[in-house]
């Protein structure tokens, strides 16, 4: 079943140029995309500090679930579709031979859209959809079996639960509230408003002077 719905997939792209281009486009530019949408929501939270702390978590989540991944890839050693069936498997584009599973990308992803979830369930909605279409696609571009995205999705997801218990949760949502703190503390220093309105009063002080 892993190898005939990878070779599906693969074929796939490989037959419609259409879907292949923009799917490899995203995939290649995932990691920025994800890491972009966490300092996004670091930066810009108009929810009352949930998304920060979501986001927050998020970043933990991914950065535990990864050092977890490196483990198992480790004592697994499972090859990549395109090491295993060079004549069968179509790469699209130079990858490492390294261990196939689980794949970094999937648990990075899913760590990630779980912790979003967890706090919101529409934004979470959006990034697991996301991070569905990446493991698709790292499937389809043939430098993944199923299994290894869908390990990397359950490894992801897990350790994102994990830091959503209360305990973990409580740190996490602290750290978070005190980086929102001085982010926001250096916005309405810095924001264009204030420049503007310090602009104002050095030209007024400047009119004044020459009275």
């Amino acid at each position: 079943m892993d190898t005939t719905l990878l070779h599906a997939l693969n074929g796939f792209a490989f037959h419609h140029d259409a879907v292949e281009d923009p799917l490899a486009l995203y995939v290649g530019a995932s990691q920025i995309l994800f890491m972009a949408l966490l300092a996004l929501l670091v930066l810009v939270d108009r929810a009352g500090g949930r998304l920060r702390r979501a986001a927050v978590a998020g970043g933990f989540g991914a950065g535990l679930a990864l050092l977890c991944a490196q483990v198992v890839s480790r004592a697994v050693d499972r090859p990549r579709p395109f090491v295993a069936d060079p004549a069968g498997v179509h790469l699209f584009a130079k990858h490492a031979a390294d261990a196939g599973f689980p794949s970094d990308h999937a648990t990075a992803a899913f760590a990630i859209a779980t912790a979003l979830a967890l706090r919101d369930r529409r934004w979470g909605g959006v990034v697991l959809a996301l991070a569905t279409v990446l493991a698709v696609g790292r499937v389809a571009l043939g430098v993944h079996y199923p299994t290894d995205v869908l390990g990397g999705a359950a490894l992801g997801a897990a350790v994102s639960c994990l830091l959503y218990a209360r305990p973990v949760r409580m740190r996490i949502d602290r750290l978070a509230d005190w980086v929102g703190g001085l982010i926001d503390a250096v916005w309405r220093r810095w924001s264009p408003t204030r420049a503007a309105a310090l602009r104002l009063a050095a030209v007024r002080a400047a009119g004044e002077q020459h009275r």
